[in-house]
């Protein structure tokens, strides 16, 4: 379908973040020549001129922070249209000059020492800017010289260009085929293979499995040699900044404790019984041994909610009822305004977000939906990242408003955990709460031991790099059967293809990105509970979380909701839920 096509109450608004493309070029002409900050250098040793410099710095930032976003919209919505590429590469020009710019402040601010940041932190007039020093006080043995700094940030450009071509490649240029289903020819893209595997004909399932597959195995080399480039860099990183690996960099700057990460798969690997134990359940459901391209068949008959995405929305909103009548209003205010892109169309980017910047009015999501459960959960997912960022930007200032990627899986599955439980509790017919049990079961499945899977592979690819190692496809195919394997069980048979599925996987040009969904999804299990037995203060609580931006470690707001992440209670708590689930589960097969 073309994006013309579609009607535009089914389309974001992104005129209210910029009117027009021409105003956007004219808006980033005048950013381009108010970044000069040369009136500061060498000057940062009091507060007025300290807090002069982070006030501009913050100002441009939110501008271009603003162009950005309107420039991946546009390439978003539709990559087969050049504009979208166009303005892209011009917000990239200037945001590599705003980088290079201000590289100087960290170092020359840390030449103040401890001592001098420490008393600047606790400064009233510096008080916006405290969580920065701070940082820098952290960042102490971390930060290299004015002119290393200033080299490291022209290199922008030239570090984002792996997850830039690989996106490309995924979305627009990789040849996908046609199959048939029941005669009639389907081709399959990403939105379409999800829908795909959950057909009753396994041969469907078959066909779409090893069709979508063969797409990516043609280009496997160049997704390789993508790949290795951005592991490289990443290691590259790790080491001029000095700390150890690749992974305690990532978790460096997200303020979060190697241990989380290490017990996070311990306590999986722990738990892989349990999971074992409901493929074995699936296995005997279907009758025969399931393959990987049998994981997400309903194994229940006429139970799937096939909605269109006016029902959708209304079923999501009923599921978030407790969560009260202010987030009610805010979720038909995003609908009846067009934060949301609702359909895919050609070229559209596949998958789903949300995105919004500090001074706009109000964050947006993009969707593909389709008539699949999953994309009702996509619905309430998606809303949760977004009111999870309109909160914090109604609340905190520009320099405590944006959350820790570590936190930012926990509001959008608190929404998922919710509306299941409505769901299952809902159903009096014994096919439709099986099929939601399953449901909910697989949710855990997928953005549990699924992502934790996925980790535990970002983790040994960046260790071959390190090591020297040789980083080849073939290599990281046999790293990620192995544990294919070992997750998914006997049950399961691997089937070739899937020993690259590693390559599919936009996320890990984003490294150590996804073990968050896992701590997500457990921290929004205990989240759920505390708010459906609890009330008025649960709730509040968890608002109060919403609102918290970035003012805190990860791990101190998450106390907020009554969630304690390192003291392994709450994953306990996850996998308890899980196995409830199942058992109730098992009672109905």
């Amino acid at each position: 379908m073309k994006r013309n096509e579609i009607d535009a109450k089914y389309k974001w608004n992104t005129e209210e973040l910029i009117p027009s493309v021409e105003e956007f070029k004219i808006r980033l002409k005048q950013l381009d020549k108010n970044i000069n900050f040369s009136v500061y250098k060498g000057k940062l040793n009091n507060v007025k001129t300290i807090k002069d410099c982070f006030e501009k710095m913050y100002s441009l930032y939110s501008e271009l922070e603003l162009l950005s976003v309107f420039a991946m919209f546009k390439r978003d919505e539709d990559g087969t249209n050049p504009l979208g590429n166009e303005l892209t590469c011009l917000v990239e020009e200037v945001s590599v000059k705003f980088s290079t710019e201000v590289s100087f402040i960290d170092p020359e601010l840390s030449k103040l020492g401890k001592e001098k940041l420490a008393e600047l932190a606790s400064s009233s007039e510096l008080k916006d800017f405290e969580l920065d020093i701070k940082k820098i006080i952290d960042f102490l043995p971390h930060i290299l010289s004015e002119e290393t700094e200033t080299v490291l940030s022209l290199g922008g450009k030239v570090y984002s260009g792996y997850d830039d071509a690989f996106s490309m490649l995924d979305n627009v240029d990789l040849d996908f085929p046609t199959i048939k289903v029941d005669g009639k020819k389907v081709k399959v893209t990403h939105a379409t293979y999800s829908l795909l595997l959950q057909n009753k004909d396994v041969l469907v399932r078959r066909s779409a499995f090893k069709s979508y597959y063969k797409a990516y195995f043609k280009v496997l080399n160049t997704i390789t040699a993508l790949y290795k480039g951005s592991v490289d860099k990443d290691v590259f990183f790790a080491r001029v900044r000095k700390f150890s690996s690749s992974l305690e960099k990532a978790l460096f700057a997200e303020e979060v404790d190697v241990k989380v990460y290490d017990n996070l798969i311990k306590s999986v690997h722990k738990a892989l019984p349990v999971l074992h134990r409901y493929i074995a359940d699936r296995k005997q459901i279907l009758g025969r041994n399931i393959h990987m391209y049998d994981l997400y068949v309903p194994i229940t008959e006429n139970a799937d909610l096939k909605l269109d995405y006016e029902d959708a929305f209304e079923l999501v909103v009923k599921g978030l009822a407790p969560l009260g009548e202010e987030y009610r209003e805010l979720l038909y205010k995003a609908k009846n305004e067009r934060w949301i892109d609702v359909y895919e169309n050609d070229g559209k980017r596949s998958g789903a977000y949300s995105c919004g910047a500090y001074s706009a009015k109000h964050p947006y999501v993009l969707l593909n939906h389709n008539k699949t459960t999953h994309s009702v959960f996509t619905i309430a997912h998606e809303l949760g990242h977004a009111m999870h960022s309109y909160f914090s930007n109604k609340t905190q200032p520009v320099t405590k408003a944006d959350y820790k990627i570590f936190v930012a899986e926990v509001a959008s599955t608190v929404n998922e955990i919710l509306l299941i439980k409505y769901l299952i509790k809902n159903s009096t017919d014994k096919n439709v709460k099986k099929y939601f049990l399953s449901y909910y079961l697989d949710t855990i499945r997928t953005t549990l031991f699924r992502q934790t899977m996925f980790s535990e592979f970002e983790e040994k690819a960046h260790a071959i790099a390190e090591k020297g190692e040789p980083f080849t496809k073939e290599s990281l195919n046999s790293i990620y059967l192995k544990l294919n394997k070992k997750y998914y069980g006997k049950s399961v048979v691997s089937d070739s293809e899937i020993s690259y599925e590693w390559a599919r996987i936009p996320h890990f040009y984003r490294a150590f990105y996804v073990y968050k969904y896992a701590t997500g999804i457990i921290s929004a299990i205990a989240i759920a509970e505390r708010i459906l037995n609890g009330g008025e203060k649960e709730v509040k609580e968890y608002f109060d979380f919403l609102s918290s931006g970035c003012s805190n470690i990860p791990t101190e707001l998450l106390k907020l909701t009554g969630v304690d992440l390192l003291d392994g209670d709450a994953m306990e708590m996850a996998f308890k839920s899980f196995e409830d689930a199942l058992t109730e589960f098992e009672k109905l097969i």
